[in-house]
């Protein structure tokens, strides 16, 4: 299995014109200088890259993307969900729209949230970029072929994203699992 591996040098953070150039170079366009020029590239980058950057972290219970928020009632007594909150994992109220109801001040949620491209660890970059190119493709260059070969290996990238995600964070208590301590 191949993977594309992307090092930014120099320390540099990641960005999403980084991340929208990567894509164009996976499917053979050029990369783009800004998110501003006067392009079909660039409009494309513009007009795409959050819906499908949003879409992409809702997908999954991404660990870097999830997060534990305590949410405060507004004055009629409702949970407002913040805006950059893109999925409620885990609450113990009702959600109904962008509210939540439940009893209390104070209410404890689980969430994914909306992170920028600094943020997103190297395995979820590779699949991210992936998935801008399958959206610029056919805009871009009709091509059915190249969109199907990034469409395979999106689901590839995809498959390996969760595993690792999934498998990220040591297991607890090791040390007192009782097949180890048996070999000391």
């Amino acid at each position: 299995m191949h993977h594309q591996i992307f090092i930014i040098s120099g320390g540099k953070m990641l960005t999403k014109l980084d991340l929208c150039s990567m894509a164009l170079l996976k499917f053979g366009e050029k990369s783009i200088q800004s998110l501003n020029e006067d392009c079909p590239s660039a409009q494309l980058a513009r007009t795409l890259f959050d819906p499908v950057i949003d879409a992409l972290l809702s997908l999954h219970p991404w660990r870097f993307a999830t997060q534990e928020i305590t949410l405060t009632a507004n004055t009629d007594g409702e949970f407002l969900i913040p805006t950059n909150v893109l999925r409620i994992l885990k609450t113990t109220g009702r959600i109904v729209g962008n509210k939540i109801v439940a009893p209390g001040k104070t209410l404890k949620v689980i969430a994914i949230v909306r992170t920028g491209p600094k943020n997103m660890p190297g395995y979820f970059v590779s699949l991210a970029a992936t998935k801008l190119a399958m959206e610029f493709c056919i805009p871009l260059s009709g091509d059915q072929t190249v969109f199907r070969m990034l469409a395979a290996l999106y689901e590839t990238e995809l498959q390996s994203a969760k595993f690792i995600d999934s498998t990220t964070a040591p297991s607890p208590n090791i040390e007192t699992f009782s097949l180890i301590n048996a070999r000391f």
